[in-house]
Order: structure tokens, then C-alpha cells, then sequence
């Protein structure tokens, strides 16, 4: 007698099994045997399901991780939107709110630092937080150093003007590049440079990279947009387009 099977792989198979066949966990060798066989003739007929399976599989995995990222983004949110240690800038009264965990030496953070900049300066209605997230060696955290005691001692504008200066620095990132650096800015570099090993230093950094734990992040740069995160980078219309879906929702 000839019976439909539904395979696991949503396929309608005719097989010539008995009725009581259709109960799996009773069919004999044979059956199954027989089953597998017509499971591995359609699939090598139609190997194109695979790929379809696959697309399925990641988008389903996409989606469970997009919303495990939401669920870390509420639950850090205070750390991430409203840390007073953090410098802000683009649009302090912005719709949305970019956050971004970024290293001075690390060459894909140097890239997004123009398609950031460009996205601040097109759209003008974001909020910027930058996390200083030294995960490359001595020479980036002495950088970091340099940068958040340079907000601390000097204040906002000066920290902006530092950021922009080691993002594109070349040199080694050390007392001598970064006493350069602020003689250059016009900013007491020796009370900067006095203050870059202070208590409150260590603080920012072990805060950011404990919040960095705390989110999965394991590389720079990383971003939060709203909501979202963003792992790796992005340019400037990615990110652009990205806000666009935010506010429309």
C-alpha cells in the first residue's frame, strides 16, 4: 500500500510502507532503511533545499541574537547612555544615542572614525559616546591614559581635539608623542601626563572593559545604536541606514 511520509525535512514522500510504518519509533530496519533512501535520492535530485535550510537556520540564529543583544542593551543601559565618565558629543540632544568601543590603535577603528564623523556632521541629530575599550597592548591603553586624562584635567573640547589627534597619529603612543601631541593642542601636557596612571583613570578603563564583558564585546570597534548593536565596521550609509529603521519604528 502506498502512504505519504512527511520527512523531517518537510517533505511528502510516497513510500511503499504499511500504515503502521508512520509511527517512527516502530518501523522496522527495513522501513528505515528504505526511508533514508528516498530522503538521500530527493535531497541529491534537489540539493538546492540544503541551501534553503541553511538560510533558514542563519536567519533564525540572527534573529535570537539580535534580541539577546536588545535584552544586554536594556539591561546595560545605564552604563552605556548615562555614564558621567564617558565624553559625549554630536548632537548632546540627539534622537538616537551611538555608542562606540574603540581602541587608538586598532586600524578598523581609525577607518570608522571618518565614517562616524561624516554620520554626526550629515544627519546632526545624533548623540556620540565614545568608550575608550584599550584591548591591543601597552601602547593602546597608554593611549587611552592619555585621552581620559585629558577629559578629566582639561574637559570636553580638549578631549575631542586629542581623540582626533590619535586617531590619525602615527608615531609611538608614549609621554613623548603625547607631550607632542598637546603642545601642538596648546594643553598643559605635563598635568595631563601627571594625571594618565591616576585612581580615576584605572577606573574608566576597568569599568568600560568590564561593561565590554558584560555585552560580549571581544573586538573594537563595537557600537550600540539605540537598541542595537553593531559588532565590527560600519560605513557611514550603513550606519546611516541603520538610524533611518530606528526612528521609523
Amino acid at each position: 500500500m502506498i502512504r505519504p511520509l512527511l520527512s523531517a525535512a518537510g517533505l511528502c514522500l510516497s513510500l511503499s510502507l504499511p500504515v503502521q510504518a508512520l509511527d517512527l519509533e516502530s518501523m522496522s530496519e527495513g522501513d528505515r532503511a528504505l526511508l533514508r533512501n528516498e530522503i538521500r535520492a530527493y535531497i541529491l535530485d534537489n540539493p538546492e533545499i540544503i541551501m534553503e535550510a541553511v538560510a533558514v537556520l542563519e536567519q533564525r540564529q540572527s534573529q535570537e541574537q539580535s534580541q539577546a543583544d536588545i535584552d544586554l542593551v536594556k539591561v546595560n543601559a545605564e552604563a552605556l547612555f548615562n555614564d558621567p565618565a564617558s565624553w559625549v558629543g554630536g548632537n548632546p540632544e540627539g534622537d538616537i544615542t551611538l555608542v562606540e568601543f574603540m581602541d587608538y590603535r586598532c586600524s578598523y577603528c581609525r577607518r570608522a572614525h571618518d565614517e562616524v564623523t561624516g554620520l554626526l556632521e550629515k544627519d546632526g541629530n545624533i548623540r556620540f559616546i565614545v568608550k575608550e575599550f584599550p584591548i591591543l597592548g601597552d601602547e593602546s591603553v597608554l593611549a587611552s591614559r592619555f585621552a581620559i586624562a585629558t577629559l578629566q584635567v582639561a574637559g570636553d573640547d580638549a578631549y575631542k581635539s586629542v581623540h582626533d589627534a590619535l586617531m590619525t597619529y602615527s608615531g609611538a603612543m608614549n609621554e613623548t608623542g603625547f607631550s607632542r601631541i598637546a603642545d601642538t593642542l596648546g594643553l598643559d601636557a605635563n598635568k595631563i601626563i601627571s594625571e594618565m596612571n591616576g585612581d580615576a583613570v584605572d577606573k574608566v578603563i576597568a569599568d568600560n572593559h568590564a561593561l565590554g564583558q558584560r555585552l560580549a564585546i571581544s573586538g573594537t570597534p563595537s557600537f550600540v545604536m539605540g537598541d542595537q548593536m553593531l559588532r565590527g565596521y560600519l560605513p557611514q550609509d550603513a550606519m546611516q541606514e541603520i538610524a533611518n529603521e530606528i526612528r521609523a519604528n
